[in-house]
């Protein structure tokens, strides 16, 4: 293992899953590396995640094909971090996903949908009921105007990927800091940090990196960094751990059943919980009662009647990182040149990729600008406030 002078002592501040993986790629590289969370590694975004592996919602191309790469990196990366080099050990599973519509608008937008992702050349197709109900026997799919299957698509349990990087980094004689609060930086005249200050005490880094998730942006301003966020609040419910329900297709989306109650989606963690949620992946829910869980528990026993009986459990609603724009923030930051900003929305499908960046431009200072360019934090420069606050929906964000 090799590393550049200038990169032996990091300090990676956030142990969701995006932090946790840069850290531990950083060690295997032979860097002294410490992880700092506020709280309990994996308790922030990573916990209310859907942990859905796909690349089907993401554009333009370029995007896509970024979370397609790092698709075809899981297995790899699972195995690696996993114990014993068993990717099971971090709930990986694949098996695709299936979505239907019963509403001819919505039907004619999926299908009109498919149809972009096959010519960009993924792997999706359109299906009929009889189809759909092969795939999946355990569901009751009702009216079926159009459906989808996207056969690569999988899963993966964030808070099982977190304890493996955890292991590992320990093993490596990584120190782990959780429960401890990041309360500013020492910085010299160009704006290089040199001293971490921590709730637990000052910590020397010859580079930071800024993988807080949500927190991110209160950790680059205290560095003097801009990394502004969209608002994105989600909303998640589990049940009580049951017996494997979905057969074949770990992820299913399933339609409306009326304009007041979204589309619903579910898969069955690797302890047997359900997850389900509502709206799409931009949806912005704050409603965390438990009446609001056992109404989105309804509507799945509607097509997923082996949930009769489950008891929902509410979770807290979750802030999940959002860069302005709704694209990842990649890279070392002008104001403070050795704070390597890393943050996403998507971090589930995007952990592999972007964490073998991170740790490649910390170790080898090599940008990787064919690559991370459209994503660097420099794009933020000049943003105010009052246009972060009349930014409703990140993807239509404006950037100067």
């Amino acid at each position: 293992m090799t590393t550049t002078e200038g990169a032996r002592r990091v300090a990676v501040v956030g142990a969701g899953i995006l932090g946790a993986s840069i850290a531990w790629r950083l060690a295997r590289r032979g860097v002294r590396v410490v992880l700092v969370d506020k709280g309990g590694a994996g308790h922030g975004a990573s916990s209310h995640s859907f942990a859905w592996i796909n690349a089907g919602g993401k554009e333009p191309i370029g995007y896509h094909n970024l979370n397609r790469r790092s698709m075809e990196m899981w297995p790899r990366f699972a195995a690696a971090v996993g114990d014993c080099g068993d990717p099971d050990s971090v709930g990986l599973r694949w098996g695709g996903k299936v979505s239907w519509e019963s509403n001819t608008a919505a039907a004619k937008a999926l299908a009109d949908r498919v149809r972009l992702l096959q010519s960009w050349g993924y792997p999706t197709r359109l299906i009929d009921a009889c189809e759909l109900k092969r795939l999946e026997p355990a569901l009751d799919v009702g009216d079926v105007t159009a459906a989808e299957y996207s056969p690569n698509e999988g899963q993966v349990e964030p808070q099982m990927v977190v304890d493996a990087c955890l292991r590992r980094l320990r093993e490596l004689g990584c120190d782990v800091l959780e429960y401890t609060e990041v309360t500013g930086f020492e910085q010299s005249d160009d704006g290089r940090v040199h001293v971490l200050g921590t709730s637990s005490g000052d910590l020397e880094a010859d580079v930071v990196v800024a993988a807080a998730g949500a927190g991110t942006t209160h950790i680059a301003a205290l560095a003097g960094v801009s990394v502004p966020q969209a608002r994105s609040p989600g909303v998640v419910v589990r049940t009580n751990p049951l017996p494997r329900l979905l057969g074949n297709v770990p992820v299913v989306y399933a339609p409306a059943l009326d304009p007041a109650r979204p589309e619903i989606h579910m898969r069955q963690c690797a302890d047997g919980r359900m997850m389900i949620g509502e709206g799409d992946q931009e949806s912005l829910a704050e409603d965390d009662t438990q009446a609001h869980a056992d109404e989105l528990l309804e509507r799945a026993c509607r097509y997923l009647p082996g949930l009769a009986g489950a008891r929902a459990v509410p979770v807290p609603v979750g802030w999940r990182p959002m860069p302005l724009d709704g694209y990842p923030a990649m890279g070392f930051a002008s104001e403070a040149p050795n704070l390597y900003v890393a943050i996403t929305h998507s971090g589930v499908t995007l952990t592999p990729v972007l964490s073998q960046l991170a740790a490649q431009e910390v170790c080898d200072r090599t940008p990787a600008d064919a690559v991370l360019g459209p994503y660097r934090p420099q794009r933020f420069d000049g943003i105010t406030l009052d246009e972060v606050a009349s930014a409703p929906n990140p993807r239509m964000a404006k950037l100067r």
